[in-house]
């Protein structure tokens, strides 16, 4: 097999199948759903391809045959028949303003109506316009209309930091999708896509006939790259670089699906670039999420380990937004594990791979360090005395981590009052260089705060906040509760740290190691 162009920034099906580029084949999933249902809904993080099917589905309700020749769908498809395409699309612009989305709906209308040669009525409203579209082109064509919106909930994300702005948005939006029921007897399908899936109380209402399949494991990796498909389709690009460290960084994704999926994006920067790298997450600064999760007071010990129920997961609405929600539909955290609590199903969350659980920590280290050349040294520092066993070492730089940090900065946030905070900026240090950690680790005796196995040694840690030090006491717990029994196995050096931080002090109490 020979190399393809990589279709890195393509979303439109024709220039990738014209311009053969490598393509994964997701058609096979247009004819189940075709089979299955009429309305859907799909949520997924920000480039993971969302974009790329829905201009798939719109070549093939246009009936364009040539495109999908050698795929799946094509056997088992009237190319006779031809259906009228509505998109709306929101992924471009920004809609912080009042007017934004009201002039972006109505110049997308426009288009439309130019397209069909349908004279525009002054007096309409947006839902008015779009329904009357549908209507008519059912009407002209014989066929009934395919409605397909691309990243619906974009304006009211935009503008969550002007809650009245994205009030209105969703407002607006409410009536625009609301369409889709009132309509229904003109519609032959439709799929509208997100990266959130707001409240069906405030966006959805009415809208009962749409059918979510965010976590239907049957449609796990419709949007995504599966192991098969890497080992297959992207065969040439594989030469040359690790399979391992491939998963490491950047599999993992998963949507109550047997199978795990790849960004995308990351896959085919990492086959352009030939280097791993947090390709994905520097496209995006989550600046809103790491504010929100310090003014929350979330420790960064706990993002690997959140729980979730179906109904906290699906919501998300401007003026409620759950943390564990926020994580999730973003993409920083996946689900890890499913239980079924007394007909109550529950999803364990964690960090899908080593790219979003080290960059979002270096994000969140520098929310709470706020030194951006200090924290740099600190990471290399660290590193270098780990790699050593420099313990006098280790506990000077730890003293450094809170000093660096600005008095002023303390007056100005109360999370430095809050327990978590000294033992985020701890962990997320660790993190930020991405090594091997287990937080919360169980066992018969205990919670372990944190192990880290780096370079043949496993480190064991225990954090304590206290008024004073303690004489030990985070380290007496680590030998009390025989933490160090579940890591022999490994046969490695194992030393217990006990680490003590002082509200008062704002800094490291106390600091005692031993070796078990």
């Amino acid at each position: 097999m020979s190399k393809r162009r990589l279709p890195i920034g393509i979303q439109t099906f024709r220039k990738i199948r014209e311009e053969d580029c490598y393509y994964v084949d997701k058609t096979a999933y247009i004819q189940r759903l075709l089979d299955e249902g009429t309305h859907y809904f799909l949520s997924r993080p920000r480039r993971f391809g969302k974009s790329l099917f829905l201009d798939t589905l719109k070549e093939l309700f246009e009936g364009n045959e040539p495109l999908f020749a050698g795929l799946a769908i094509h056997d088992h498809w009237d190319w006779s028949v031809r259906h009228p395409v509505l998109r709306l699309d929101f992924s471009s612009g920004t809609y912080q303003g009042p007017d934004d989305l009201q002039k972006e709906v109505a110049a997308q209308l426009n288009a439309m109506e130019e397209e069909a040669e349908i004279v525009p009525r002054d007096e309409e409203t947006a839902s008015a316009r779009f329904r009357r579209l549908m209507k008519v082109l059912h009407e002209r064509s014989g066929q009934r209309v395919v409605v397909l919106v691309d990243e619906y909930d974009k304006p009211i994300l935009d503008a969550l930091e002007v809650p009245e702005v994205a009030r209105a948005n969703r407002d607006l939006l409410r009536g625009l999708y609301s369409t889709v029921k009132f309509a229904d007897a003109h519609i032959r399908f439709t799929f509208i896509t997100g990266v959130s899936k707001f409240s069906k109380v405030s966006l959805f209402s009415g809208l009962n006939n749409l059918k979510d399949i965010t976590l239907d494991g049957r449609y796990s990796a419709l949007c995504g790259y599966t192991e098969a498909d890497l080992d297959t389709v992207f065969a040439p690009e594989l030469p040359g670089l690790d399979r391992e460290q491939i998963r490491d960084w950047y599999n993992g994704y998963s949507w109550r699906g047997d199978e795990k999926v790849y960004n995308p994006f990351d896959i085919l920067l990492l086959f352009d670039s030939r280097e791993f790298k947090a390709h994905w997450f520097e496209t995006g600064t989550p600046t809103f999420l790491v504010e929100t999760l310090g003014k929350r007071h979330i420790s960064s010990l706990e993002l690997g380990g959140m729980v979730g129920s179906d109904e906290l997961l699906s919501t998300f609405d401007v003026d409620a937004i759950a943390t564990e929600a926020l994580l999730f539909q973003t993409g920083y955290l996946t689900i890890i594990d499913v239980e079924d609590l007394g007909g109550k199903r529950l999803y364990r969350l964690g960090y899908p791979n080593r790219e979003v659980r080290q960059s979002l920590n270096e994000s969140l280290l520098g929310y709470l360090v706020q030194d951006p050349s200090r924290q740099m040294a600190n990471s290399v520092q660290l590193y270098r005395l780990l790699e050593a066993n420099d313990f006098a070492g280790l506990e000077t730089l730890f003293h450094a981590f809170f000093a660096s940090i600005p008095y002023e900065w303390y007056n100005n946030n109360d999370i430095a009052r809050y327990e978590g905070y000294y033992a985020s900026v701890f962990y997320s240090y660790f993190a930020a260089l991405g090594l091997n950690i287990i937080v919360e680790d169980s066992s018969s005796h205990g919670r372990l705060d944190m192990a880290v196995l780096f370079n043949g040694t496993v480190y064991l840690f225990e954090f304590k906040v206290v008024e004073m030090a303690s004489e030990g006491a985070a380290l007496a717990q680590l030998k009390e509760r025989r933490y160090a029994d579940k890591y022999r196995a490994l046969g490695q050096p194992i030393y217990l740290i006990g680490v003590e931080f002082s509200k008062d002090e704002r800094n490291v109490a106390a600091f005692d190691v031993e070796r078990a």
